[in-house]
């Protein structure tokens, strides 16, 4: 059967394409449908009136005509398509009036005749689709559908092909999903009608690569059934260059070399201060690399009181990565003595190559590397970071500050705000790396090698594109289960997004791909640079939650009703409190205060009501994370509600009952260092802000779902 499909669809597609077209009538379209078991309703090609008037008698009840034309890719806007047609005088009259106004709209327009359609009971109108997208490949689409889809741009993205679960999961993703469950007494759609058309598309674009864009719009969805009273099929000749594979194995093998040496070569190091060379060479000895360091330089015998080597094949011994501080011209035939070497990593730090229009000596260098077997890192970037190795090979400032946070940037730029924000909330990492233009190693490999380091507990990536996004995904999928993985892709707006042939297509900016491909991998995605540094400074010391019960302490109303909003819009759930939990808290605060959700202690308070109200959010299991708004005032100043907060949560650590404390903390200047203690001490704490601390507890909640430890997974 899926053989015979096969054959079918072959046959078409080569057809087609043998007449120069890349588009596919309506009639061929119906091949294809037929082809995989994609509903449509009945039709026939009347290439007269007389056949039109023939078919539509054969249907029962009113008809849709449409015009068939390979030059006319949307019907509607060109007139083309009349419906509810129903008898032989309408029939005629309809046909006529579709050939003209397709003429009118494209007088040079080859016009094979007229569609007959069987007419569509009402329903909901849906669109189901599928796109080739230029980072993830075949990409299948769903959302509402009809001639409103373009303004409503309620669509939801898979990669294709989706499994039957996974279709379903996109007819909850749209903001319109109720429509769909029934809503003023209008029965649900049949859902499992919907989800096999979504399916059934994802297997034909996967099947056949040439196929670069399906629309299905409208599908008229019902209680009975799903059917696609249109279908449009547009094909290339541009398929995509095939990239060079890594096995896991080997990916690992060379990123363990690269990420853990024991010997490095600078090729450009230099004596002279002020050069790339030197400062690379001076990062390296003065932090503390315990590996072998060996200069390059043709011109030097001796850098840095270590001796240098003419050539890098002229180095003792095996080295594991060789540092580029030479500029972009000298960088092919330097690594073409690294790769006769047997070095298997070289890190490329000059710039001046596709950056900068040089895209054939980045090909070039590509090329070099992969004859030699040898991974390219960069080249455009200020170098990496291992701290628990001691490496620091780059030109830019050191860090030593061990910790459990990697952190990757495609731009220097942002490298450096990646530093200073470390060094400022003195945030310990395990690495630092840029990656630049990404010739060769991009983060895939780093999710790869990341997701097995028992030194990093916590990935946070910023990137402009990415290479390959299956092999993005299907690091990410290997990642999540064992430790977040926190994106921010930089280029968001629509402005980038590239004209389309189709309704899907249009609708298919390269955000809102990303936006649910990313998702769908179980990556949290920041919203601003800030924010993936503070998600990646606190994920790994927030214990992971075991319930959905949010409640709020607060010493301040004000604070209290915006924490209430902050949890909201991060969807999380705020407790009902029962009455028994409900009197309890009420024996600590004061009359005029507010117990309920959130419980209002008033600022007043001494710290005792404070350490009260905690305890009793950490001992009762019902409770699974804890928002704390403090207010500041003389009765109970900062640090105190800093240290008995820690000494509480500290507590119950040891009794083994840990759970997400967040804070905000409003007040005058001292909140900073409180802030900072409790960061320390285990608890997410922000100054003069109720959005943050949220923020980071509801990212904690989606990578727990993403992973599968709590309900609600991806």
């Amino acid at each position: 059967m899926a053989e015979d499909r096969a054959l079918t669809v072959r046959a078409l597609l080569d057809a087609v394409r043998a007449e120069g077209r890349s588009t596919l009538t309506a009639p061929e379209g119906k091949v294809i449908a037929d082809a995989y078991g994609i509903a449509v309703p009945g039709e026939e090609l009347a290439r007269d009136v007389d056949e039109a008037v023939a078919a539509a008698a054969r249907f029962d009840g009113p008809v849709v005509l449409k015009i068939v034309s390979p030059d006319i890719l949307h019907k509607t806007d060109a007139g083309g398509v009349i419906v509810g047609v129903e008898g032989a005088t309408d029939v005629k009259a309809a046909f006529y009036k579709i050939i003209e106004n397709a003429k009118a709209y494209n007088s040079e327009a080859k016009i094979d005749g007229i569609q007959v359609q069987q007419m569509l009971p009402p329903g909901q109108e849906v669109i189901v689709g599928a796109v080739t997208d230029p980072t993830f490949g075949k990409v299948v689409a769903f959302g509402l559908g009809g001639v409103l889809v373009e303004v409503l741009k309620d669509i939801t993205f898979r990669l294709a092909p989706v499994s039957p679960d996974e279709a379903q999961s996109m007819l909850d993703s749209i903001k319109a999903a109720e429509i769909l469950r029934g809503v003023r007494g209008a029965p649900p759609v049949d859902r499992w009608a919907v989800a096999e058309q979504i399916r059934r598309v994802s297997e034909l674009v996967t099947d056949f690569p040439e196929i670069v864009e399906v629309d299905l719009n409208p599908v008229i969805a019902t209680p009975e059934g799903a059917m696609a009273a249109d279908i449009r099929v547009i094909l290339t000749d541009e398929l995509p260059k095939e990239r060079r594979k890594y096995g896991r194995e080997e990916i690992l093998r060379s990123m363990k070399r690269l990420m853990q040496p024991n010997s490095v070569a600078v090729i450009g190091a230099s004596n002279e201060q002020g050069k790339i060379g030197n400062s690379v060479m001076r990062n390296l000895i003065d932090g503390g690399f315990g590996g072998e360091i060996h200069p390059v330089n043709p011109k030097a015998d001796d850098i840095l009181g270590r001796k240098a080597y003419k050539s890098v094949t002229d180095v003792p011994g095996e080295v594991d990565v060789a540092v580029f501080a030479i500029p972009a011209k000298f960088v092919a035939s330097a690594l073409e003595e690294v790769g006769r070497k047997g070095i298997p990593n070289a890190v490329l730090i000059p710039s001046g190559f596709a950056e900068t229009g040089e895209h054939a000596l980045q090909d070039e260098i590509v090329e070099i590397a992969e004859r030699h077997g040898v991974r390219l890192l960069g080249p455009n970037i200020y170098g990496y970071y291992s701290t628990w190795h001691d490496l620091c090979a780059t030109f830019c400032t050191p860090y030593d500050v061990k910790g459990g946070v990697a952190l990757t940037s495609q731009s220097g730029g942002i490298g450096m705000a990646i530093l200073g924000f470390a060094r400022s909330t003195k945030t310990g990492v395990s690495a630092i790396v840029g990656l630049g233009n990404k010739s060769d190693l991009d983060e895939d490999d780093l999710l790869t090698w990341f997701g097995e380091d028992p030194n990093t507990d916590c990935i946070a990536m910023h990137l402009e594109d990415l290479k390959d996004g299956r092999a993005f995904v299907e690091a990410a999928r290997a990642t999540v289960p064992k430790k977040p993985v926190v994106v921010l892709k930089a280029g968001r707006t629509a402005a980038g997004a590239k004209a389309a042939g189709s309704h899907t297509g249009a609708l298919a900016g390269d955000d809102a791909v990303y936006e649910d491909i990313l998702k769908q991998a179980g990556v949290i995605r920041a919203p601003g640079l800030n924010d993936m540094l503070e998600y990646a400074r606190a994920l790994p010391i927030m214990p992971t939650p075991q319930g959905d019960n949010v409640v709020i302490i607060t010493g301040a109303g004000g604070s209290g009703v915006l924490l209430s909003d902050a949890v909201t819009d991060n969807g999380l759930e705020l407790m009902e409190i029962p009455e028994d939990l409900d009197a309890a808290f009420r024996k600590f605060i004061p009359p005029f205060g507010a117990a309920g959700n959130p419980v209002d202690i008033t600022g007043g308070e001494p710290p005792s009501t404070y350490e009260a109200t905690i305890r009793l959010g950490l001992e009762d299991p019902r409770i699974h994370s804890l928002v704390l708004g403090y207010w500041h005032t003389i009765v109970t100043p900062p640090m105190v509600f800093a240290e008995l907060t820690a000494k509480v949560v500290a507590e119950f650590k040891e009794r083994g009952i840990e759970k997400p404390v967040v804070a905000s903390l409003a007040g005058d200047v001292e909140v900073e260092e409180a802030c900072q203690y409790l960061f320390e001490h285990g608890v997410v704490a922000y100054p003069y802000t109720t959005e943050k601390p949220v923020a980071v507890l509801g990212a904690k909640y989606r990578w727990a779902r993403a992973a599968g430890l709590l309900g609600g997974g991806r």
